[in-house]
């Protein structure tokens, strides 16, 4: 009895085992099976790539200018608003300038006065001269004479200098700027009096053009250096909120020597800025384009995956199934990868979905789109 219970069990699991269905047919379908995984897939491109120096860059005034008087008085008119553009002799401030016009024309008429006496002495020299070649006159009367002309001459060449000065005090009234710039924060008011040459008035800072100074590690430098010496290297600068939109310029400086505490050497760029994006103090994103990689061979950056003998990519064949192929990765840019070697032009590679996939897996070739609108995991498709 025990020994027909035993087979009638057997036969019971023997039957319910060969029940199981087998895999589908081709069914090579890594993590799972059921049939091709589903993924997004990109072929391999020809694009000219840059060779790009990332830093973070300040950006400095062209050149910075502070406003002093050179004398002392009132502001009788301030002639801007802070923050103004302003051009190279555009008159800022006026201070009173009675005082000095008092000063010039009282130099003036001393001026006039001394020319008057210089004027009398030489003719009494030349009388006196003459006296002496004639035997009337004394030599001492001849000294006299000479003396009194030459310190004539001495006092008109005094009062001639005072009146200079007094004409340059004058015109120091007017203060006019002298760069092309932009205005900052007004100190003295109108009313004023301005204490030459202490008082800072305004500061102007030139930010037409405008440079972004820069630092990057030493081991950089024997390659800026060699490119630079054939051309001009551009240089952009992507301002805080302006990720889209890249100011461009080019290397106009490399500092004469690496800093020891750093190890980085500096460097400046110079922009036009027209549009006004870089701003004096600002920190901005800096690439700088050493050479051009041309028709570089590109995938998506997603698409390299790095595993424990290092970078791959999944390659789909012509079956549909997937190869892991080892390849050696360069420079990302612009959210592509370079692929120095192991990957032909064409050739179709994954994008997204590799987290399912295993070697020879069978696949299925989805848009973007509709793999967005699956409820599949993060990570998995």
């Amino acid at each position: 009895m025990m020994k027909v219970a035993f087979f009638a069990i057997t036969a019971a699991l023997l039957l319910s085992s060969c029940s199981q269905k087998s895999p589908a047919a081709g069914g090579k379908a890594g993590r799972g099976g059921g049939g091709p995984i589903p993924v997004v897939v990109a072929k391999a491109e020809a694009r000219d790539v840059p060779v790009e120096i990332q830093a973070v860059g300040n950006v400095q005034a062209y050149s910075a200018v502070s406003i002093r008087s050179q004398i002392t008085g009132q502001i009788t008119q301030v002639h801007f608003k802070e923050g103004q553009e302003v051009k190279k002799g555009d008159e800022l401030f006026t201070i009173d300038p009675r005082p000095f016009q008092a000063a010039l024309n009282q130099a003036e008429a001393s001026l006039q006065s001394g020319q008057a006496m210089l004027m009398n002495s030489r003719l009494n020299f030349e009388r006196t001269s003459n006296l002496l070649n004639s035997k009337i006159a004394s030599q001492a009367d001849y000294d006299t004479a000479l003396s009194a002309y030459r310190s004539a001459q001495s006092t008109v060449t005094a009062d001639a200098a005072a009146v200079t000065n007094a004409q340059l005090n004058l015109a120091y009234t007017s203060i006019k700027s002298p760069i092309d710039g932009r205005t900052g924060n007004l100190t003295i008011k109108e009313g004023n009096v301005v204490k030459a040459p202490d008082d800072i008035l305004v500061s102007i800072t030139q930010i037409h053009p405008i440079y972004v100074a820069f630092s990057v590690p030493e081991d950089n430098l024997p390659a800026i250096r060699h490119q630079a010496a054939d051309q001009s290297l551009p240089v952009k600068a992507y301002p805080a909120g302006e990720t889209n939109s890249a100011a461009s310029g080019e290397l106009t400086f490399i500092d004469n020597s690496v800093d020891t505490n750093t190890g980085t050497i500096l460097l400046k760029a110079t922009f036009q800025n027209t549009n006004t994006v870089l701003w004096p103090g600002q920190f901005v994103q800096v690439s700088l384009v050493l050479s051009n990689l041309s028709r570089a061979t590109v995938v998506p950056s997603q698409a390299v995956q790095t595993g424990q003998d290092g970078e791959f990519l999944f390659v789909v064949k012509a079956d549909d199934t997937v190869e892991a192929r080892p390849v050696s990765a360069g420079i990302t840019f612009d959210g592509v990868r370079v692929i120095a070697s192991g990957l032909k032009l064409g050739e179709t590679v994954v994008t997204d979905g590799q987290v399912r996939l295993t070697e020879g897996a069978k696949v299925s070739m989805k848009s973007p789109d509709k793999i967005a609108g699956t409820n599949s995991p993060a990570g998995e498709l």
